[in-house]
């Protein structure tokens, strides 16, 4: 980024991978329709200010709604001959982008909390311009790692806390979203040898890590094929046979979605990675795959070497035969133990909500951890839940009330073959001086 006078100026690498848009179509826009109206460096290099990157989106914007590029053109000089500006026309209800101050501050860990700031203030256009300023001032992966991962990281911690909403984060993620399957877009065709696909397992709605680790291997040259969120592990492999894949990467954020990758059976090696492993290491042992590490820098180098040189699977124990049983005996009572659960919540403190929620959360966890043979893998859950309901004045007396109808239900309803599940609520239950 180049500042004078004027302003800052971009140049065209900044702007594709700002927009999107391959060089080759802003060249023909400016070309055969002056617009953007660049300025150019004195060694003739195109340099881009704000307003022009604002103008191209509107372009898009524009196409998107089913405009043909010379119409849109049409349209910004029928609005610009009327005496109004195209950019504040676009948007009657919000400010002008024109208007709002440039970002300040020029390290990534200030430019992260106004990124954070605007995010919460739902203000689309500033977030825009901080990344903007971000990518021309940084490093591509230093962005999406330290400002966009790492700041919706805290929007998510957020709302863990109830200092954040549900709208605010989605609108956080969806911005993020948005931006990453941009710069996928934009990266250059790959150069090494292999093919990668990723994707995440059944359940799992998490897709910002997915598509952080795809830009990030892309970048390093990789072929990078990308499936998204909540992908149905029946028929994989049929995808599988027709991409023909040299490595399978699965991300998981939570146990009862990281259970899911024990039943991939694709006939590619598996990498695998996500929170919920950093979390409870001891998951690791339990998932036929190479754990890719706890960070996207670990991630990309592990990758390179298992597509350089690929290694055999590591071994995992084998589930006994008495998870398996209890398992799917527990599978088969879950919608009458949640029932009764619910029936009996009446007497406990905690508002139905909350019940409902912790309800859901501790059987899809029971699930999971009897599917991967080790139901202490439940206790990141039984964490994360007792946060959660303390986070929104839910008394941690009314979960262990909560437990102990849950344990109940299970002794009503299951026979001895749930007897690893009634063993560890029980075991729980002691820890906490509760029975």
């Amino acid at each position: 980024m180049t500042t004078t006078r004027q302003g800052p100026y971009f140049n065209l690498k900044a702007v594709v991978r700002q927009t999107g848009l391959k060089p080759d179509t802003l060249r023909a826009w400016e070309r055969r329709y002056g617009l953007p109206d660049l300025k150019r460096s004195d060694g003739g290099h195109r340099l881009f200010t704000q307003r022009d990157i604002e103008t191209i989106r509107w372009l898009m914007t524009r196409q998107k709604e089913g405009m043909s590029i010379k119409r849109a053109v049409d349209l910004w000089r029928q609005i610009e001959g009327d005496g109004r500006d195209p950019l504040a026309a676009a948007m009657p209800m919000a400010r002008s982008v024109l208007s709002r101050p440039q970002p300040s501050g020029g390290t990534i860990t200030e430019l992260r909390a106004q990124w954070v700031d605007s995010c919460l203030g739902y203000d689309e256009g500033r977030c825009e311009e901080i990344l903007n300023q971000a990518f021309a001032l940084f490093t591509p992966e230093t962005v999406v790692t330290e400002l966009m991962q790492e700041g919706v990281a805290q929007v998510g911690q957020g709302w863990y806390q109830g200092r954040v909403t549900v709208q605010q984060e989605h609108f956080c993620s969806v911005l993020v979203a948005r931006r990453l399957e941009a710069l996928v877009l934009a990266t250059a065709p790959p150069i090494r040898q292999g093919r990668i696909l990723v994707a995440c397992p059944p359940g799992e709605q998490h897709v910002i890590a997915p598509l952080i680790l795809t830009f990030l291997l892309r970048r390093r040259g990789w072929d990078v094929v990308t499936l998204g969120a909540n992908v149905p592990v029946a028929g994989l492999d049929s995808t599988i046979d027709a991409m023909n894949p040299d490595l399978l990467i699965m991300a998981a954020q939570q146990l009862h979605t990281a259970a899911a990758l024990v039943t991939v059976a694709a006939g590619v090696p598996l990498a695998y990675g996500g929170l919920i492993f950093n979390l409870a290491p001891e998951l690791r042992e339990r998932i036929p795959g190479h754990f890719l590490g706890e960070d996207f820098e670990a991630a990309s180098r592990l990758v390179d070497s298992l597509m350089t040189a690929p290694r055999p699977l590591p071994q995992v124990e084998q589930v006994s035969e008495a998870y398996g049983q209890a398992r799917d005996h527990f599978k088969q009572f879950q919608p009458i133990i949640e029932a009764s659960v619910i029936q009996a919540m009446g007497k406990v403190d905690m508002p139905c909500s909350r019940a409902a929620l912790a309800n859901r959360e501790l059987s899809r966890g029971i699930g999971a951890a009897l599917a991967l043979g080790d139901m202490g893998l439940l206790g990141a859950d039984i964490e994360w839940i007792k946060g959660l309901l303390a986070n929104r004045n839910v008394p941690a007396e009314a979960l262990f009330a909560f437990l102990d109808v849950y344990d109940r239900a299970i002794r009503e309803n299951l026979d001895a073959r749930g007897q690893p599940i009634s063993a560890w609520l029980g075991g729980l239950r002691e820890g906490q001086g509760t029975g």
